[in-house]
């Protein structure tokens, strides 16, 4: 598949994947949680260069590195910019010593059967082939789960692993996330339905071929083990799902093997106001407590 090291990196998992792929719909909040409000930009193209000079600004912090942040996945602007004049894969990769993933979905479907399917990915193939060409090492598409319904869940995962092979065919390494969202009364109902068909999804890949599972803390610690064991999954991760840095850091460390992949859990206390010492030194705390709960199962 992709770069062995890379691989490897991935395999061993001492870290966590930073999720820095706020796209066009959630940009907006992303950069208010930032100290930065919409009267700062007055277009799209504006926001943009906002949220990318905040996500250079992570990238090039001295706690961001692959000693404790294994992987970071990036939305396609990003990808297609560069830090200090590198292109951000290449940067992230050979300067900073962190895999570079990429956000491939377009957003999410109306609800249905209590799912969110995926929306259709126009251009796919081309878009897998500029991320190949960019150093990319796997992509990242989300679906949501919103009820313990059978018929939803099936459909969700059947896409998941439908467009998942699209992206082994160039190489690549998906990382396949169907959230649960975490509020539901049925949450523990939900997550028994996901597990079994998941497992019955990676039963049917090709020996030799992994994925990379993206799930939401499980009401039950540890029970996703099952998928962390199984041969066709190189990592599972967990994303925070609105639970607070804290709350998810103390679930993720009941859960052997999975490690975090946080997005607003990770840049929560970061502003646009703070001196860089300041920014550093937050961003540094936020990666510890992060790390250690990625560690500690």
């Amino acid at each position: 598949m992709s770069n062995a090291k890379q691989t490897e990196q991935m395999k061993k998992g001492a870290g966590f994947i930073a999720a820095l792929d706020q796209s066009g719909g959630s940009t907006p909040k992303a950069l208010r949680l930032y100290g930065v409000n919409e009267d700062a930009y007055s277009n799209e193209t504006e926001m943009f260069d906002l949220i990318h000079a905040m996500r250079a600004r992570i990238i090039k912090s001295p706690a961001f590195t692959g000693e404790k942040v294994v992987g970071a996945i990036l939305f396609e602007q990003t990808m297609d910019r560069a830090v200090d004049g590198i292109p951000t894969a290449t940067y992230l990769w050979e300067k900073r010593g962190v895999v570079p993933f990429l956000k491939i979905d377009k957003g999410l479907e109306a609800e249905v059967s209590g799912c969110q399917m995926l929306k259709p990915i126009p251009g796919l193939d081309d878009l897998l082939a500029r991320a190949v060409k960019a150093g990319i090492f796997g992509t990242k598409e989300r679906s949501v789960i919103s009820a313990a319904n059978a018929e939803g869940i099936k459909a969700v995962v059947a896409q998941q692993f439908e467009l998942g092979n699209q992206v082994i065919a160039h190489g690549l390494m998906p990382i396949i996330e169907p959230e649960v969202t975490i509020t539901i009364a049925d949450k523990a109902e939900a997550e028994e339905i996901l597990r079994a068909e998941i497992l019955a999804q990676l039963d049917a890949l090709p020996e030799g071929k992994q994925v990379i599972l993206k799930l939401s803390l499980p009401s039950v610690p540890n029970f996703y083990k099952p998928l962390v064991d199984h041969p066709r999954v190189l990592k599972v991760v967990a994303l925070s799902g609105g639970y607070s840095r804290d709350d998810a850091n103390a679930m993720l460390a009941q859960n052997t093997g999975m490690i975090a992949s946080f997005s607003r859990a990770l840049t929560e206390g970061l502003s646009a106001q703070q001196t860089d010492a300041e920014f550093d030194a937050m961003l540094g705390g936020a990666i510890d407590s992060i790390y250690a709960a990625s560690i500690a199962g």
